[in-house]
């Protein structure tokens, strides 16, 4: 796939390093600003830098709180947050930046400023979204979501929860592709947490293999999430082993990129999933 310049072999599954520079994210949120409340361009840019070194292909810059319950802010403050740090992190590192934005605005401008990816939880349902990310030409990662980041929590439900993830996700990938968007720059999200129990967070994760019908390569994001921490009664920093256990499960199942807080054990859990799946491959072929 073509990253504004940058090809990458999806086909050895790939991490993505979360770099939040929020206030109220549900992890990391304020870690990376200043005591005046501002971003700390120096921070952020490190943290990027040791990510970059654990072996994170994509980095991906969050200007927008969409944990459960989480209000909308203004454009003008999330393009304050994501632009300046999205330059400075392509004129420092040679890694892929990703803008995890609904936001056709920040699309664009990201897209000028350097941005490789464009990550959307909303799956591009924003006027004009769709519109933004055909004219960058960039690769966009379409997620379900059930209702909203500040209701989706409230009481989702399904008839037939795969079914239904599908159908969303086929008919976001229609109206792309129908827009101009190239079907190769396609990246699909279940969306572990968005508008989902625990129940239908283990039955997504036990069932990722069935979205692979859709030929389209399939990212999940499930480091720290609430559902760790019901399943563990560990606290968010303490979901570390949890993330990398699920991590896993979805690489076994053909996951093609893991995001998450935690790049460095996620990088060695891949590693070890491409021992294994590299040794059978040998088996195989000397049988």
């Amino acid at each position: 796939m073509n990253f504004a310049g940058k090809i990458v072999d999806l086909e050895t599954p790939k991490v993505m390093g979360v770099l939040n520079v929020t206030p109220d994210s549900f992890s990391d949120g304020g870690e990376l600003l200043l005591d005046s409340g501002k971003l700390s361009i120096d921070k952020a840019l490190q943290r990027a830098e040791v990510m970059y070194e654990a072996g994170a292909t994509f980095i991906d810059i969050g200007g927008e709180s969409t944990k459960p319950g989480a209000l909308d802010i203004s454009l003008e403050e999330e393009m304050a947050r994501v632009l300046p740090l999205v330059e400075k992190i392509r004129n420092n590192i040679d890694i892929i930046v990703s803008i995890d934005t609904s936001s056709p605005e920040l699309m664009l401008e990201g897209a000028k400023s350097g941005a490789g990816l464009i990550n959307d939880v909303r799956a591009l349902q924003r006027p004009g979204a769709v519109e933004a990310v055909s004219k960058t030409k960039l690769p966009v990662c379409l997620m379900h979501m059930q209702g909203t980041p500040a209701t989706m929590q409230e009481a989702p439900s399904y008839a037939h929860l795969i079914d239904e993830i599908l159908q969303f996700l086929e008919d976001r990938i229609s109206a792309c592709i129908n827009s101009g968007v190239d079907r190769n720059q396609i990246i699909i999200d279940p969306g572990f947490g968005f508008g989902k129990t625990l129940e239908h967070n283990l039955d997504l994760l036990g069932r990722l293999h069935e979205l692979k019908a859709l030929k389209f390569p399939l990212l999940i994001g499930l480091s720290r999430k609430a559902m760790l921490g019901l399943i563990t009664g560990k606290r968010v920093k303490q979901r570390q082993a949890a993330g990398i256990s699920a991590a896993v499960i979805g690489l076994m199942q053909g996951v093609n990129i893991i995001r998450t807080h935690d790049v460095a054990e996620t990088v060695d859990a891949i590693k070890v999933y491409l021992a294994v799946k590299n040794n059978e491959l040998k088996l195989d072929l000397s049988n």
